[in-house]
């Protein structure tokens, strides 16, 4: 080999001896190695009429670099949310001067919202906006996550699970009471019944579960699990009851507070003791639920359950109009 063709040789493996040196060889050589860091992915909000949209924001954005969290960032949010809902008329214009103290953009539309992020979060407060809004994201396939409620009718949240098979884009739906202290960690196999109760507040532009109690359905269910057949309804001025019957002859109910001292909670009756569920400790524990899905693709909430969770609140809709006579619930599927 001539002297000129060593020479090319030696420098040829320059880069294989430095693909085994260290950050501290490289320190004592007095060089500054700068690894690059790991990208953010980026979040959307659709919604600013929703307190969660700030409290989901805040919990994402400042926190630290190595947390789970600390892998996203919200980006962008588009505000609407409902443009007739007096609450959300009221909420919109707070919000979206708040949200931008932690780095996020409000933008003119979600299509110029959907070029900015990797994953979207549906919180607009109007359940009859949910499909039309969900569409344009699950054509686009971004990974979506929808407040509560998934819509104000069984038929729309069928639809949007429909679109996410046609699109192949995951979409996941849940009410933060679904995690309550103690709820997760019972097995579900033993439960025999469940009275569970959490504030009903109604707007006149839902069917009442749907605006505020489809927390207390949402645990319900979590418990239950599908399958309840039949619904019937006792209203009262400031409360309803909401009495399940369940294809394997258990029964459970929910208990609507609209008037007095109100709170998240429940009685469970297992086979072998009877539980009380324990304090509603915010969103922490469903944006643990979220982020992971958005990584996974995953849901972590079957899509029969949220199907049974429209289907009870429309039967027991009906049972109201119908002064209380049991409904049948629309079969799943």
């Amino acid at each position: 080999m001539s002297p000129m063709d060593r020479k090319h040789f030696l420098l040829s493996l320059l880069p294989l001896g430095l693909s085994f040196q260290t950050k501290a060889d490289f320190s004592k050589q007095g060089f500054n190695l700068i690894l690059p860091k790991p990208k953010k992915k980026k979040i959307g909000i659709i919604g600013l009429d929703s307190t969660h949209s700030i409290a989901f924001t805040k919990a994402i954005n400042t926190a630290s670099a190595d947390s789970l969290y600390g892998q996203f960032s919200v980006v962008a949010a588009y505000p609407y949310g409902s443009k007739t809902i007096a609450l959300s008329a009221e909420r919109i214009p707070k919000i979206t001067a708040e949200i931008q103290q932690y780095g996020v953009s409000v933008v003119s539309s979600i299509a110029q919202l959907l070029k900015q992020v990797d994953y979207v979060f549906l919180e607009t407060n109007d359940g009859n906006l949910h499909f039309q809004q969900a569409l344009e994201v699950l054509g686009a396939r971004k990974p979506l996550f929808i407040d509560k409620p998934i819509a104000n009718s069984y038929t729309d949240a069928l639809k949007i699970f429909e679109a996410a098979r046609k699109y192949g884009c995951p979409v996941f739906s849940s009410s933060s009471l679904r995690y309550i202290v103690g709820l997760q960690e019972l097995d579900k196999s033993k439960v025999v019944g469940a009275d569970v109760y959490s504030p009903a507040v109604t707007d006149p532009s839902h069917k009442d579960l749907y605006w505020y109690g489809i927390h207390a359905v949402e645990m319900l269910f979590a418990l239950m699990g599908p399958g309840c057949m039949s619904v019937r309804t006792v209203q009262e001025r400031g409360t309803s009851m909401y009495i399940g019957q369940w294809d394997d002859g258990r029964i459970a109910s929910v208990r609507g507070i609209r008037e007095g001292k109100d709170d998240f909670g429940g009685t469970v009756f297992l086979k072998d003791q009877i539980v009380h569920l324990g304090q509603f400790m915010g969103y922490g524990p469903l944006l643990d639920r979220i982020l992971p899905f958005f990584q996974t693709g995953e849901s972590p909430v079957d899509e029969r359950e949220t199907l049974a969770i429209c289907a009870f609140i429309d039967a027991a809709e009906q049972s109201k109009l119908n002064g209380g006579a049991p409904v049948k619930l629309q079969k799943v599927g």
